[in-house]
């Protein structure tokens, strides 16, 4: 028998691009890392409240270094990343409440789902500048990730229920009390100690907390997986 996985439970929010590179990441070195990864779907306005944070866009130089920054790491990690159009409205108006809480139900129900749901509401909104509040944008979303129409339909009904409601703002709560000030945060459990990590750059020292070797070539190394080059998706 091999090492028992170290857990990663990662908080995220799909209004949060960063959270959708840290997501990428995670879930292609899971494996390799040998981690058993957690995803945490959480509310970014809450935790953004529950702070005292204000989003980077607000501020003009943050927002101007983020649209820089988020060029380069379209390029970098290989992901289809570009801002929305009307970003203002996508991100600080339409919000993502609707779509945390149907990812909630998925988490719930089907959480052998989750991850493929997850990516298809990022490819939407970061992507595709589509649609993610309403539920017909939802239900597209759901059965692009392959869940029959059927299924998507009574995770949507069910995600207005108290149960779904109360288990996002539990999770959402759990990240606050682990120090988030924002989205994504990966919690790392080694040897009975917790380590919280904010953002999606930190995987070196994320791989450190781990005790993995991180050499000149760093520990990154890997070939992206197929269907993630530019402009390619599955």
């Amino acid at each position: 028998m091999g090492p028992v996985p170290r857990t990663l439970e990662l908080f995220y929010d799909v209004l949060s691009p960063y959270s959708w590179l840290g997501f990428e990441i995670l879930c292609r070195y899971q494996n390799i890392w040998n981690i058993n990864l957690q995803l945490r779907p959480s509310f970014l306005g809450g935790i953004m409240k529950d702070s005292g944070n204000k989003a980077p866009a607000l501020i003009p130089r943050k927002a101007q270094y983020m649209a820089n920054d988020i060029k380069v790491l379209r390029q970098h990690v290989q992901v289809p990343i570009q801002f929305p159009k009307d970003f203002f409205s996508v991100i600080l108006e339409k919000g993502s409440l609707s779509a945390m809480r149907f990812l909630t139900a998925v988490n719930l129900e089907h959480p052998e789902v989750l991850e493929n749901v997850s990516r298809e509401l990022w490819m939407r909104v970061w992507s595709r500048d589509e649609d993610i509040t309403q539920p017909q944008s939802i239900l597209a979303a759901a059965e692009k990730a392959g869940m029959s129409a059927e299924q998507a339909q009574g995770l949507l009904e069910k995600s207005s229920t108290s149960k779904v409601k109360n288990q996002l703002k539990e999770t959402t709560e759990a990240a606050c009390r682990y120090g988030a000030f924002g989205l994504p945060i990966t919690v790392a459990h080694v040897d009975g100690q917790t380590h919280m990590v904010f953002g999606s750059d930190r995987m070196e020292l994320l791989a450190y907390l781990l005790g993995i070797f991180c050499g000149p070539g760093g520990c990154l190394s890997s070939p992206y997986p197929q269907g993630f080059q530019e402009g390619v998706h599955h």
